[in-house]
């Protein structure tokens, strides 16, 4: 389940990705980058939700966390921000625990659907998977609007 990344999911959300950082550097996505890093408090965890939390409400960009029920453990992320590059409109990255490794490739094939879908997007980034054997959903998340447009 898909739901806008909140502060309240801060320890879940830290144990998630600090449990998990090899994996998450070996993510198609997120090779070279500086996050996810160590050491990191809770209270640092909380200002960087905080960050996405605001960016959501100003339209600025979309994180979502990736829930296995509401209010349940954390099993990813999901971000939907705009493209530093000029000819891409945005540039969406995922992520899931290592002890959820497995569902990477489902969760690449269900966000890829629903941005094709329901997202405004001409153009945008999404490192591939490898995703023989993943049977297409055929409806993306219920309940998991992208932001209105208007």
């Amino acid at each position: 389940m898909l739901t806008p990344l909140r502060v309240a999911h801060n320890e879940r959300d830290l144990d998630a990705w600090s449990s998990s950082v090899n994996h998450i550097h070996a993510t198609p996505g997120f090779a070279g980058r500086s996050w996810p890093d160590h050491p990191m408090t809770l209270q640092r965890n909380a200002a960087d939700l905080r960050q996405h939390e605001d960016d959501f409400a100003q339209r600025r960009g979309f994180t979502y966390s990736v829930v296995s029920e509401p209010g349940a453990e954390v099993i990813g992320c999901v971000y939907i921000y705009p493209s530093p590059d000029d000819d891409v409109e945005a540039e969406v990255r995922s992520w899931v625990r290592a002890t959820k490794g497995a569902l990477d490739a489902l969760l690449y094939v269900t966000v890829l659907e629903w941005l094709h879908a329901e997202w405004p997007f001409d153009t945008f980034e999404y490192a591939p998977r490898n995703v023989a054997g993943i049977a297409l959903p055929g409806v993306v998340q219920s309940g998991v609007d992208p932001p209105a447009t208007s």
